[in-house]
């Protein structure tokens, strides 16, 4: 059974960073990309951040360029999420997922969804 285990949220004050991991276990080899969502009370889970397993592309949303950086380990079957300057709206629960085919900004394009880690910014 594929897991995925999201790690690194907590409670941080405005302009700090965080980093956040995704262990990967049993991931098939059909997942062709990697992504982050994330969920803020009331609000619809939305893409942040993609990347392609195989050549490393990258893409972000507009609220996550210039602050945030996805990479992995593929030693370590792990994604992270680097986030910094981060600000009370990147309030929210985190989510990495592993998709195969489709749009890889969309949250139907995934397969595979891990639990989530909460990632609250004070002001």
């Amino acid at each position: 059974q594929v897991q995925l285990v999201e790690s690194g949220g907590g409670l941080v004050q405005a302009g700090d960073s965080l980093r956040l991991s995704c262990a990967a276990s049993r991931l098939p080899f059909s997942v062709y990309f990697m992504g982050w969502f994330r969920q803020a009370p009331g609000k619809e889970r939305e893409f942040v951040a993609v990347i392609r397993l195989s050549g490393g592309y990258t893409y972000y949303a507009d609220a996550a360029k210039g602050r945030f950086t996805i990479s992995t380990d593929n030693a370590k079957n792990t994604v992270y999420l680097q986030m910094n300057s981060l600000n009370p709206e990147d309030t929210a629960v985190y989510y990495c997922a592993g998709g195969r085919v489709g749009d890889p900004y969309q949250k139907a394009s995934y397969a595979y969804w891990g639990q989530g880690t909460q990632v609250t910014v004070s002001s």
